[in-house]
């Protein structure tokens, strides 16, 4: 038996469990969504879903529970391994135009194509996308969720910029990229994930069968009236960022020159843009807190700050949590809310530095 494998193997499956747990947290409900699809396009045991960012295929085992076939292309191999072991099919690829033409080849097309998260990823995005429209059966449907350059900007969320993201995306920007490539969007939702996503529905544009829905002209003209066209709102963004890191630094020097204590919770992607932008270490955040146990016994990259399990805030009863994955404020709060018990106070960061 090969016991530094299966241990992987349970560590990777842990480690997307707390991601899908996560989504899930954001209000992203893959059954419900699974539900959604097929009430809305009619999708049945004759069509084929393919996932382009499938990780466990969590998402994926949702439509196979009710007899749908499922394919799922995740570039993590060891990810990829996890779900076909659980009897979901996964190659273990990068998608692109080349991948597409694979499966085309292979008699393998989509009546529904789904990417979550993945498009801000793309480092060759005309490839990835001609690729979802060779792909794409002539009546197929396209869903794609993506943060909103929108919320980005008027929400301050400049945490959400790192290195694993090439692109940022308004509703008008991904519209001109898919019609470049013979893909019309005919629908978009709006949702509560990473601080404010989009969710948009695409086609062939030869395909006549979806009329383009009322939200796509409400949400072009927010965009519009936020001035996304023009340069003035990003060269604002920029100052509006400098600023976000004076205040939060005031912030910690009034607290420290209190003699106060202050800890963390989380350790996510943003907490490490946050905390590294504006130059924060153990000599303003003791420590910080995650659930995940994998995070756990380790620092945080660049700031070299401890990762604890969430009791020890409950050992040394600091007197502000700064909450670095400020899009589950509300749940992490309603889950210490001991800590006031001690006078302890949350700190929000984003969209500006608030004490709760």
């Amino acid at each position: 038996m090969n016991h530094t494998y299966d241990h992987r193997r349970l560590e990777v499956q842990q480690i997307v469990k707390n991601a899908c747990d996560q989504l899930n947290q954001e209000g992203v409900d893959a059954r419900n969504y699974v539900e959604l699809m097929t009430a809305r396009f009619g999708f049945d045991s004759g069509s084929q879903v393919i996932e382009i960012g499938s990780n466990d295929g969590y998402l994926l085992q949702y439509f196979m529970q009710i007899g749908i076939p499922v394919l799922g292309i995740e570039p993590a191999e060891n990810v990829a391994r996890v779900a076909n072991e659980a009897g979901i099919p996964t190659l273990a690829k990068f998608f692109s135009q080349k991948v597409a033409k694979e499966l085309l080849s292979q008699d393998k097309r989509a009546d529904l194509i789904v990417a979550n998260n993945v498009l801000a990823q793309v480092p060759t995005l005309n490839d990835f996308v001609a690729g979802m429209k060779t792909l794409l059966k002539p009546h197929g449907i396209i869903t794609i969720e993506f943060p909103h350059l929108l919320n980005l900007i008027a929400e301050n969320q400049f945490d959400t910029i790192y290195h694993e993201h090439f692109s940022y995306f308004s509703l008008y920007s991904v519209k001109e990229i898919f019609a470049q490539h013979g893909l019309t969007i005919f629908d978009v939702d709006e949702l509560p994930t990473h601080g404010g996503s989009l969710r948009i529905y695409a086609t062939h544009a030869e395909n006549m069968n979806e009329s383009k829905a009322h939200r796509i002209d409400e949400l072009r003209r927010k965009e519009l009236s936020a001035g996304l066209h023009r340069l003035k709102p990003y060269l604002a963004f920029n100052q509006k960022i400098e600023q976000t890191k004076r205040k939060l630094l005031e912030f910690l020097i009034r607290v420290k020159n209190r003699g106060e204590s202050i800890a963390g919770y989380g350790a996510p992607a943003k907490g490490n843009t946050l905390l590294n932008y504006c130059g924060i270490r153990t000599d303003f955040i003791d420590f910080t807190v995650d659930r995940n146990p994998y995070k756990q016994g380790k620092f945080l990259p660049g700031t070299h700050i401890p990762i604890f399990a969430p009791e020890k805030i409950d050992e040394a009863r600091p007197d502000c949590v700064l909450i670095l994955p400020w899009n589950f404020k509300d749940e992490i709060i309603e889950q210490m809310s001991h800590i006031r018990s001690w006078g302890g106070k949350f700190v929000a960061p984003i969209p500006e530095t608030t004490v709760i």
